[in-house]
């Protein structure tokens, strides 16, 4: 039962995942550590966002949408050395932003964006002490580059309508350490692993021209996963995720000159999901699950990110071709928490009713 269910229940933790905390895309997931044998999978995601708003003044004009679709990919690849020792090695998106308003409708932000990309590979070993009790840790190579662009009246105000900022990319390393509980005979496993913050130094342009570097700290992060059998064929899982952005600032020095402080304003958060997998026949397994993303402390969020928590509901299934190949799919509808896109604490256009639309599908081999 376990090796058929959890397969589409990793692929709706990871390749859906889009729009969770802060800047979250892919979760940093390592479920793949805990597969048996010698096992590789690849994902594929598409996020679809709806992100609408309208100005407070200015004859209220819609800000159009301002969410841009993007993909999402991730590879994998697990071994085991020996009874008691394996090896993966996992390549995922951690992080992203994609937000773009356009020219021509905000009379208050239009042509301020964000693009944010970020690739990270994790070296992740597992010892395992017994039966029930593992441990891992591994090194992460993380890869980040950004541009960020603040355009409209209200940035106007403040004298920073134009401004331009690109964070040249950049690779640096941190590392993940955590440990699993299991009882296989009853599917449970849970599993805590804390991934560490990583600290950049950052080229940088400045409206075109070289400036100093600027440093900027990526969240540390905690994850825990939990599943259990709780009927035959049956499966309850879930995630808990904890990511403390309040630590992510950037503040280039010609922004800080001109009186900014920084281009982020992001809440510490915890992500929550919950869901129930199914094994219908040896070969069909279906998943449902629910998330719920906590909300910042008011609704008054950047203009780089205008929306506020979330709830959402994914449907994963998954079809076994043979004994080595499987491949599953997955979807996931996201409902966007209203906010106010508020530039220096000042609101400017309010978003609401926003919602993402997301797919998924993994193809996994076992050797």
């Amino acid at each position: 039962m376990q090796n058929v269910i959890t397969g589409g229940i990793a692929l709706l933790l990871t390749t859906t995942s889009a729009f969770a905390v802060g800047l979250d895309r892919s979760n940093q997931n390592i479920g793949i550590i805990f597969e048996d044998g010698d096992y590789a999978e690849l994902s594929f995601g598409n996020v679809s966002p709806s992100i609408t708003g309208a100005d407070l003044a200015a004859g209220g004009n819609g800000t159009g949408n301002v969410g841009g679709d993007f993909n999402q990919i991730s590879l994998g690849y697990k071994t085991d050395i020996n009874e008691q020792f394996s090896i993966a090695l996992i390549f995922d998106e951690p992080y992203g932003a994609d937000i773009e308003y356009p020219v021509g409708s905000s009379v208050l932000l239009g042509g301020t964006a964000a693009e944010l990309n970020s690739s990270a590979i994790t070296a992740l070993g597992r010892y395992k002490i017994d039966n029930n009790f593992s441990v891992h840790a591994g090194i992460r190579a993380e890869t980040i580059d950004a541009e960020i662009t603040l355009a409209g009246a209200a940035f106007a105000q403040v004298g920073l309508d134009g401004y331009n900022v690109v964070l040249e990319e950049e690779t640096e390393f941190g590392y993940s350490i955590g440990g699993a509980y299991e009882r296989p005979e009853i599917a449970l496993r849970v599993a805590l692993t804390y991934h560490s913050a990583i600290d950049y130094e950052f080229d940088t342009l400045e409206l075109g021209a070289p400036s100093l570097p600027t440093a900027v700290t990526t969240p540390e992060a905690i994850n825990l996963d939990f599943q259990t059998g709780i009927a035959a064929d049956t499966l309850l899982f879930g995630q808990i995720r904890w990511a403390k952005y309040e630590d992510v600032i950037v503040a280039p020095a010609g922004f800080v000159a001109g009186g900014g402080q920084s281009l982020t304003d992001i809440d510490t958060g915890v992500s929550y999901s919950l869901g129930v997998g199914r094994r219908f026949n040896d070969a069909f397994s279906g998943s449902i699950s629910i998330g719920f993303d906590s909300e910042g402390d008011d609704d008054l969020v950047s203009p780089l990110s205008p929306t506020n928590g979330n709830r959402s509901i994914a449907l994963g299934g998954e079809y076994k071709v043979d004994d080595n190949i499987t491949i599953g799919g997955g979807i996931r509808y996201v409902q966007l928490g209203d906010a106010f896109a508020a530039p220096g604490g000042t609101p400017a256009s309010r978003f609401t009713d926003n919602d993402v639309v997301a797919f998924g599908i993994r193809v996994g081999y076992s050797f």
